[in-house]
């Protein structure tokens, strides 16, 4: 099989839609880390997106008979536009199932390429169920975005112009993955040409259905998947790509949203080039790599594989980039409500440039402040907490607190002592119309609503931070009513962040 891999990646037809990416030297990223770091700008293709490679690659091996009756894929993302554009250039049908949530601007840019569009359910699993029976009915072929010989053999086609374009040494590529498509691939023809060159797979903390896989020795399942990086979030990784990445891929590293909105941050200080979040994930990785195996003086190749970004997200990535590279340092400090304290912590904070300072009086005694604070790399966050202890001012690093970063820095304002048997989550809404309604008509009526919290950036989802006055008779109910929701939730009540500002 990997004799196999290797000839159909030579032999791939990937070039008559995709070009061959540049190779590019990355001087502030490689500076900043002390080791060359190289971006393989797949983020350049014609769809924006690698995906081009390997949805082409499967439809020019199609017989002529199979292309006459058409093509079938379902996505909401970069394998859409790759199979819309190979269709076009093959003058075949292409129809392409979506989710009845996908954005304007994607459903618009594969409709502008000549494919029909379906709307069909409100996840890709439901459009995926019905591509299938679509298939059946009109005899289309379906094109799979990853877990396909021929499609991994068209992004392998990524790993073949690397090793051309960089003959010196390269101790490691580093590559995001979803499904397992590109890393297979890549992986599939570098180990066999070279394998001293390690392949180090990126997935994130909340999509890591690959590294979960490998670690199990099976292929398992997410219940939910983070959908920031949208690109990379798949439940479960196919059968053959899971085959190929037990066999070649040497290692595994996972990273954060804020991690991601650096590395996004990075690119675009060294190219004026904005990545997509699973496009900047592979950078993100190799810098935590690089940093916990204390690697100097290596190079190492990072392939940005998508910029198909909604531009509104693009505040969101702004405002988490500086935690994610150690920039900013959130904190919770609290000092006495008395006349000078306040004076007394700005002494404190000295000429330190100030990012964010929230405050609300709510207690006679003590005074809660939400402050955060420019700094330069992780370890001064320790050493500013303990200047400001040391001051007599107890303090709570907030830096990695998802509900305060997201929710609490723009809702301070106090606690309540109405709000008996409070109760706190976090939910991820899809976003479309009835969503709200959906989580509003499953729960129970008595249950009062004693916080909300709504926020949206341009995203397929909005975050919501939720308070509910749920009497302690009423658990078993409350429990029965997350599973039935459907919605990814986390339970916020014992957060620190909650209990001194909300």
């Amino acid at each position: 099989m990997s004799i196999d891999y290797l000839k159909r990646i030579l032999t791939s037809k990937v070039y008559d839609v995709a070009h061959e990416t540049s190779l590019d030297i990355a001087p502030r990223i490689s500076a900043r880390i002390g080791n060359t770091v190289l971006l393989k700008r797949e983020d350049t293709q014609p769809v924006f997106s690698f995906k081009l490679r390997g949805a082409y690659n499967k439809m020019a091996h199609l017989t002529a008979a199979e292309l006459k009756r058409g093509v079938i894929a379902a996505s909401a993302g970069n394998h859409a536009q790759g199979v819309a554009l190979s269709a076009q250039r093959l003058g075949c049908r292409a129809v392409i199932v979506m989710p009845v949530t996908t954005p304007d601007v994607k459903i618009d840019a594969v409709r502008a390429l000549g494919a029909e569009v379906v709307l069909f359910g409100d996840s890709f699993t439901d459009a995926a169920e019905h591509a299938a029976e679509l298939q059946d009915r009109d005899k289309l072929t379906f094109v799979h975005p990853f877990d396909d010989p021929e499609v991994i053999a068209g992004q392998g086609t990524v790993g073949m112009e690397i090793l051309r374009q960089h003959p010196g040494p390269i101790d490691a590529i580093f590559v995001a993955i979803g499904g397992g498509g590109l890393i297979s691939g890549i992986a599939a023809y570098v180990k066999q040409l070279r394998p001293e060159i390690k392949i180090i797979g990126v997935q994130t903390e909340d999509s890591d259905a690959m590294i979960r896989s490998v670690k199990a020795g099976r292929r398992l399942k997410l219940t939910d998947v983070g959908l920031f990086s949208d690109g990379t979030a798949v439940k479960q990784v196919g059968v053959e790509t899971f085959r190929l990445v037990r066999e070649y891929v040497d290692d595994f590293v996972q990273v954060d949203t804020d991690a991601i909105c650096a590395g996004i941050k990075d690119v675009f200080q060294d190219t004026r080039s904005v990545l997509e979040p699973a496009g900047a994930l592979a950078l993100a990785g190799a810098k935590r790599y690089v940093a916990l195996n204390k690697w100097k003086n290596k190079t190492i190749v990072v392939v940005t594989c998508g910029a198909n970004m909604n531009f509104d997200r693009l505040r969101f990535v702004a405002e988490r980039a500086d935690v994610g590279e150690a920039r900013e340092a959130l904190l919770a400090i609290t000092l006495p409500e008395k006349r000078g304290s306040f004076m007394r912590l700005c002494e404190a904070v000295g000429n330190r440039a100030v990012t964010e300072f929230n405050y609300r009086i709510s207690d006679a005694e003590t005074a809660h402040v939400y402050v955060g604070l420019q700094i330069h790399s992780e370890p001064e966050i320790e050493k500013l907490i303990a200047h400001f202890r040391k001051k007599d001012f107890p303090t709570l690093d907030l830096t990695s607190n998802e509900m305060a970063k997201t929710h609490l820095r723009y809702m301070v304002g106090g606690r309540s002592a109405l709000a008996e048997h409070e109760v706190l989550y976090r939910f991820e809404f899809p976003e479309r119309p009835g969503a709200l309604m959906k989580f509003l008509g499953a729960m129970n009526p008595n249950w009062n609503i004693s916080l909300f919290h709504y926020r949206n950036q341009g995203d397929d989802y909005a975050r919501v931070l939720v308070g509910l006055q749920v009497p302690p008779v009423d658990k078993k109910a409350f429990k029965e009513f997350l599973a039935a929701l459907g919605y990814p939730y986390w339970n916020e009540t014992e957060n620190p962040a909650f209990r001194l500002f909300l």
